[in-house]
């Protein structure tokens, strides 16, 4: 009897906690986002020369983010990474609805295999990993969730806990999805086209916590 009221009085205080949050979050003022610094993520990396690339017509709308940034980087040595980052704001939850595991199918493109790789591991950074072909075309895809405080997330629960941390600490819950993608010549070019996307990821992932958009309160009128 005594475990069946210890269990019953802990979940009382979790669902009270679950409430006191909530309300707090309920009457916190709308933030506004000023996404010029993501704008500003520099087109020389390293080696890297970068050059934007407009999305398609429809694509956009259908992100529904508060910023887009795509672009290809390409390296003296022939190397090619194409960057995507969708921004969502605190008042779109930080997350997106439309995610590669979705998009590459809805567009044709059929998921050959999947896996996780460690990008940094004093980081525990980590990154979803496919392989995607279409029309005889094939491309390794990373993609993983960002948050201003946290890189390398692969959705879920960890996504789930950083939104809550954030919002509790900081009062502001925004976050973005991270792509980076590379062609696959063929067979033996998949090792190669890893590794750049990796190396790539270790340059990008500081670099967009540098130019993180900023949030600031909605001015009442």
């Amino acid at each position: 009897m005594t475990r069946e009221r210890w269990m019953t009085g802990a979940m009382a205080l979790a669902l009270l906690l679950v409430g006191v949050v909530s309300w707090r979050i309920h009457l916190r003022t709308p933030l506004e986002v000023e996404a010029t610094s993501l704008a500003e993520l520099p087109l020389q990396i390293d080696l890297w020369r970068g050059e934007e690339i407009p999305l398609r017509s429809g694509i956009e709308e259908m992100l529904d983010a508060d910023y887009n940034l795509q672009r290809t980087y390409v390296h003296p040595l022939g190397g090619v990474v194409w960057l995507y980052v969708g921004y969502y704001g605190t008042t779109r939850g930080g997350r997106p609805e439309h995610t590669p595991w979705l998009c590459y199918p809805s567009n044709g493109w059929k998921i050959m295999r999947r896996d996780i790789v460690t990008l940094r591991r004093d980081e525990r950074l980590r990154a979803s990993e496919i392989v995607v072909e279409k029309g005889g075309e094939r491309r390794l895809v990373h993609f993983w969730y960002q948050s201003y405080r946290r890189a390398g997330m692969l959705g879920g629960f960890d996504q789930a806990l950083e939104r809550l941390r954030n919002q509790l600490l900081e009062g502001r819950a925004d976050g973005s999805l991270v792509r980076l993608s590379a062609p696959i010549a063929g067979p033996e070019e998949e090792a190669s086209a890893r590794a750049r996307l990796i190396s790539f990821s270790r340059e990008i992932v500081p670099l967009l916590r540098q130019h993180w958009p900023r949030e600031r309160p909605r001015s009442s009128l």
